[in-house]
């Protein structure tokens, strides 16, 4: 006896309904095991894993190969199945369908309707690809790549041409902020040349607003791959970065005070470090958000755009603190 069904309707795309067998062996709990091999001896299915148990039309369990194998002849269906086998309807996600079979420690999973009735079974093999095609999916949202697992895959087989002019703008812009950079620095040379030991703490101002950033926004786009609004994140991250500058700040304005023994250049020092933490902390939520929404791939822009950003805010913050509390 098999499921004489019609196939899914293909407008049902990442559904339960998609990936259905129907050519599946159904058998009736009043069989015995020895009548149910009879039965199934030389016919040909799509997935034979499991033997679906049904009264009619209505799903009552499935039997496995193994206890079919395994039990005597004379034993019933319905002594052998597994009457608590997950089942799922039709229209669910195919990834929750996937983890409903996990959770439940089984290898295939019974599609049935509202009224309860067997609509397919759902083979091993087509849960394995589901769960890694939501898992590639799950990856790409985390790394910012794309939305969708198939653009990824397409942007990182893309020939060498296309890496090129895909990356090559971004990282002009950051050389370009570079040597904008310089100018910055070099528009403060009033107070360089008052106090030489600011120059020193250049790279560690730079390298701090960096590293707060890349952190917030490795954090911001898990929190937008599983549905967590830009929102939610905003006031708590924000709290973050300012904690986190707070702390370093202070941090940064002892080490000073003791190595150095200068306390307008620890205070310029701790209060830039403060600030540039809470700028960066900003600039990694907005940045990722911004290019996702106007359709451009954040793999390619989010880093070398706030990058630079970053920096400059940082450059400007510091010497701008410098130029207020050490006139010179």
């Amino acid at each position: 006896m098999e499921a004489a069904l019609a196939t899914p309707d293909n407008h049902l795309l990442e559904t339960a309904l998609q990936h259905i067998c129907t050519r599946v062996p159904i058998v009736r709990p009043e069989q015995t095991l020895a009548e149910v091999q009879r039965q199934i001896d030389g016919n040909h299915y799509d997935c034979a894993s499991h033997l679906v148990v049904c009264a009619g039309e209505l799903f009552l369990g499935v039997l496995r190969i193994e206890e079919l194998l395994a039990g005597p002849g004379t034993a019933l269906v319905g002594e052998r199945m597994d009457a608590e086998a997950p089942r799922v309807s039709p229209g669910i996600d195919q990834e929750i369908a996937a983890w409903e079979v996990v959770r439940h420690g089984e290898a295939a999973l019974s599609v049935v309707d509202g009224d309860g009735r067997f609509l397919g079974l759902i083979p091993p093999e087509r849960l394995l690809e589901v769960l890694l095609q939501e898992h590639n999916e799950d990856l790409a949202r985390v790394g910012g790549f794309l939305k969708r697992s198939r653009a990824v895959q397409l942007s990182s087989e893309e020939p060498l041409a296309r890496r090129f002019w895909h990356r090559l703008p971004w990282l002009l812009l950051g050389l370009a902020g570079s040597l904008l950079a310089a100018d910055l620095v070099g528009f403060f040379d009033r107070q360089l040349q008052a106090n030489l030991l600011l120059a020193f703490f250049i790279p560690g101002i730079v390298y701090m607003a960096d590293a707060v950033g890349t952190q917030t926004e490795t954090l911001v786009v898990r929190g937008l791959s599983v549905g967590i609004g830009i929102r939610r994140l905003l006031r708590l991250e924000l709290l973050s970065g300012l904690g986190i500058g707070l702390a370093l700040g202070a941090f940064a304005t002892l080490l000073v005070l003791w190595r150095w023994g200068d306390p307008d250049v620890a205070l310029v020092l701790g209060l830039a470090i403060l600030a540039a933490c809470s700028t960066a902390t900003l600039v990694a939520m907005a940045l990722p958000w911004l290019l996702d929404r106007c359709g451009i791939d954040p793999a390619f822009g989010s880093g070398p755009l706030a990058t630079v950003i970053q920096d400059l805010l940082s450059i400007l913050i510091y010497f701008c603190i410098a130029a207020a509390l050490m006139p010179g």
